[in-house]
């Protein structure tokens, strides 16, 4: 009898720790308290240009003392959910978080066939000409490529009616879900703050450049073009931009299988151009207002105007080195002479301030007042105070010819083992109707001295030989030099 009472004290006790086990895990069972956008406050976006941005979202969230399962619905598809962090902004100290899951599978057909394999479904056949329906079970025994189905004692291939399920499973979202187990102190309404790096948001920019008829002012207006493939929008958020070359340790594509679309919108924003400050090494730029980024848009801000920027245009004709080794005749007829133009990044020219990487297209008036395209050259980030120089293309009315008019062995001296002088004519052709001014410059190798020259020259660095080269409206000048090299 006492043995039996001692098994029936043992048993009551081990049912009341279990109901008291019961009831302290009952908030991760209950309900997930599930947030929407509908929820946000505030939201605020840093987009980098390597496909990288920063979003802060900040949420009105009831959560209930103790362990809470809180779906936060609607972030970035391609959030990385090992840099998440969220804090609670009204409840400092407050929140302690367990767990986090981020739900990337999305609610498809294909998808919900292929988490019901080895589960039962219904399936409804309509005759085909009465229109009656009927109602059979089947299990789902395979999803790929096709629906395998075990219908009563047979299977059966392909889907014999439409499939009706019972419950769309726990760990399949209709739109992208980061589910998170959080401790709370307190049951209250908290403001929640969520950050998170995502990838498929970037950006570049873009300039315009207008130069005046006489080419010695341009206008320049710059552009931010912002990409969404993130899977997500963004309503009424504050947008930020990084420039620069920020470090990042590249890893394989987790979600490769995510969907890439191509953008099928472009808003234009340009109530106002954006602020820049340093940040770090990188620099900064805020827009001055709030703005909405959708997804697969395209969408363009302001981001600098100038006006009357003075500018320098050059004809630059480069030669090459390798015509100092050997002996050679007539180097080559019709060379190419490039267009350049050139200004500074300074206040005075109303810039003055660090520009990004990207594309300057530069336009100018025809004789009709058309705008016509007439070049565009890459520039990396650009502090402030430094010049800015675009290849517009080759010139079409200058050329040049080069000959190399002589050649012969010297004596090696010291420590060289090889040593030439050789002679050489450049002819520049100037089909304009007004004068132009040429830089031509050679690289010439090794340990070398120039011997004579019809015009003046200058050793622009150890390798750089430079001329400026006036040639009048329609006529040729020719350059003759002779150089004395030793490697």
């Amino acid at each position: 009898m006492q043995q039996l009472m001692i098994n029936r004290h043992s048993l009551f006790t081990q049912i009341s720790v279990f109901a008291l086990l019961l009831v302290s895990l009952a908030p991760v069972y209950a309900q997930e308290i599930k947030t929407t956008v509908k929820d946000q406050k505030e939201l605020s976006l840093t987009v980098y240009n390597q496909d990288l941005a920063l979003i802060r979202d900040v949420r009105s969230i009831t959560l209930n003392k103790g362990l809470n399962r809180v779906a936060v619905r609607e972030v970035s598809a391609k959030i990385r959910p090992e840099t998440a962090i969220i804090t609670s902004l009204s409840h400092p100290n407050s929140l302690s978080l367990l767990e986090q899951n981020f739900d990337y599978d999305l609610l498809t057909p294909q998808q919900l066939l292929q988490k019901y394999v080895g589960k039962q479904v219904r399936v409804i056949k309509s005759h085909p000409t009465t229109g009656a329906e009927q109602e059979l079970l089947a299990t789902v025994l395979s999803a790929n490529n096709g629906v395998v189905l075990k219908i009563g004692d047979r299977i059966e291939t392909g889907v014999p009616g439409r499939i009706v399920y019972d419950q769309v499973p726990d760990n399949l979202r209709d739109r992208p879900t980061l589910s998170i187990l959080a401790n709370s102190n307190t049951g209250s309404q908290q403001t929640l703050e969520l950050s998170y790096l995502s990838g498929g948001l970037s950006w570049k920019a873009d300039y315009v450049a207008k130069l005046d008829k006489d080419e010695k002012y341009l206008d320049l207006n710059g552009w931010v073009t912002l990409n969404n493939q993130s899977g997500a929008s963004y309503n009424n958020a504050k947008l930020q931009l990084v420039a620069g070359d920020v470090n990042r340790v590249h890893q394989p594509n987790a979600a490769q299988h995510r969907d890439v679309r191509m953008m099928k919108s472009m808003a234009v924003d340009s109530v106002a151009e954006m602020a820049e400050e340093s940040l770090f090494e990188y620099h900064l730029y805020t827009l001055g207002h709030k703005t909405d980024v959708l997804q697969n848009q395209t969408k363009q801000v302001a981001l600098l105007s100038a006006s009357r920027v003075p500018v320098n245009k050059e004809f630059l004709l480069r030669g090459n080195q390798h015509y100092y080794y050997n002996k050679y005749g007539v180097i080559a007829d019709k060379l190419k002479v490039g267009a350049f133009v050139e200004f500074e990044n300074e206040k005075k020219n109303d810039l003055g301030i660090a520009l990004p990487k990207g594309i300057v297209r530069v336009y100018k008036n025809d004789s009709s007042g058309n705008s016509q395209f007439i070049g565009e050259d890459r520039i990396d980030h650009t502090p402030k105070d430094e010049t800015i120089r675009l290849k517009l293309g080759d010139a079409f009315d200058v050329t040049a010819k080069k000959t190399q008019t002589s050649y012969s062995k010297e004596p090696a001296l010291g420590k060289y083992k090889h040593a030439a002088s050789s002679s050489y004519e450049i002819e520049i052709h100037n089909a304009k109707e007004e004068d132009v001014l040429v830089k031509v410059q050679e690289p010439v190798p090794g340990d070398w001295k120039m011997i004579e020259s019809n015009l003046e020259h200058e050793k622009v660095n150890a390798y750089t030989a430079q001329w400026l080269v006036k040639v009048p409206a329609e006529k040729r000048v020719t350059l003759g030099y002779k150089v004395l090299v030793r490697y």
